[in-house]
Order: C-alpha cells, then structure tokens, then sequence
C-alpha cells in the first residue's frame, strides 16, 4: 500500500472511531444538558464527519486516482472536518464543557464546508478529467 493511501486510511479510521465515541456521547451523555437544537446540532457535526470518513475511505482506496490527486482530497477533508464538525462541537458544549464563550469560532462552520465541498468537487474534477481506458 503506497504511504499517501496508507494515512488516508487511517485519517478516515480516526474519524470513524471519533464520530462512534461523539455520536455515544451525543446520545447518552448530552441529552440531559444540551437542547433539543444543541443536540441536533451536535449530531449534525457526527453526521459529517461520518459521510466524510467513508469519502476519505473511499478515496483511500481509489486506483484511478493520483497520489497527489488524493493527497488534495485529504487535505480539503481534514480541514473541513476539523472546522465544521469541530466548531460545531465547540459551541454546543462550549457553554456547559469548556465555559469560553467562544461564539467567535461560529465562522469557522461555513469555511470547513466550504473545504468539504472543495474536496467533493475537486474529486468531480479529477473524475471528469480522467482519459477513457
């Protein structure tokens, strides 16, 4: 397995195994402190990050694509994946976990989006461009 398929992989493991423990968490631990809002919210970021760990297993795994083709989907990912799920996990818990008052972080949502749409659509891209064999 070549090094670049190889971190893929993993990342999308790491994700996978996060979003079991928050998705966990989500539905035993948060229910009596967050609001039916936070915890949709909450759920939303798991959700996410889910769809994102099969792409990056999916693309971990991809023979048409190039080491460096994957390479710019992993790391549109892991962006995204860190600022939207991450910052939609900071200000929901933010208020009864980590008490910063934090709402400043709210931009970094629709940026890491933003970068999942990128990594989606830079794939249509790599798709689209490669030759018929």
């Amino acid at each position: 397995m070549e090094k670049q398929s190889k971190i893929i992989l993993i990342t999308a493991s790491i994700f996978g195994v996060l979003g079991v423990i928050l998705g966990a968490f989500a539905a035993h631990g948060l229910q009596a402190i967050l609001t039916e809002t936070q915890l949709n919210s909450f759920q939303t970021g798991v959700r996410y990050q889910f769809y994102h760990a099969f792409l990056l297993l999916f693309v971990g795994n991809a023979t048409f694509l190039l080491p460096k083709q994957k390479k710019v989907i992993w790391l549109l990912v892991f962006i995204g994946i860190i600022l939207f799920s991450g910052s939609i996990y900071i200000l929901n818990l933010d208020e009864y976990v980590i008490n910063t008052n934090l709402k400043a972080i709210a931009i970094a949502t629709p940026i890491g989006g933003s970068f999942l749409i990128a990594a989606w659509s830079y794939l249509l891209v790599c798709l689209l461009k490669k030759e018929q064999s």
